[in-house]
């Protein structure tokens, strides 16, 4: 099994689809990683070789920024814009939608469940 920056890959899946799992890394950049490496990006993760997977993690370690480091960097993002009290920053604060999206009706995902209204006699 390849553990690549923390992160477990499935064996059966394909290289390309397996280095996605790793937060940070879509299939775009997956497949830019295959390419500088040469590694074949319709490989089983099963089948890698040893040289292959360290390839690999090197050039996601030296070249990317992901899985903690990315989280952390996020999270230092958000909190910078609620210190400083922008619009964003409130919206994160109140678990609101941030990008200018209605909320009279829908924003369910952000908003989470609804709570519901009873009304007395």
């Amino acid at each position: 099994m390849a553990r690549i920056a923390g992160v477990d890959l499935p064996k059966n899946e394909r290289v390309e689809i397996g280095l996605t799992r790793i937060f940070g890394i879509g299939r775009s950049l997956s497949n830019k990683i295959l390419t500088e490496t040469n590694v074949n990006p319709n490989t089983r993760v099963k089948d890698l070789t040893d040289e292959d997977i360290v390839k690999i993690r090197t050039l996601i370690e030296r070249d990317y920024k992901v899985e903690g480091d990315l989280r952390r960097e996020i999270a230092m993002d958000i909190k910078r814009l609620q210190d400083i009290g922008c619009y964003r920053g409130l919206r994160h604060k109140a678990h609101l939608p941030v990008r200018g999206q209605r909320t009279r009706t829908n924003a369910r995902t952000r908003k989470g469940p609804r709570k519901l209204v009873i009304k007395k006699k």
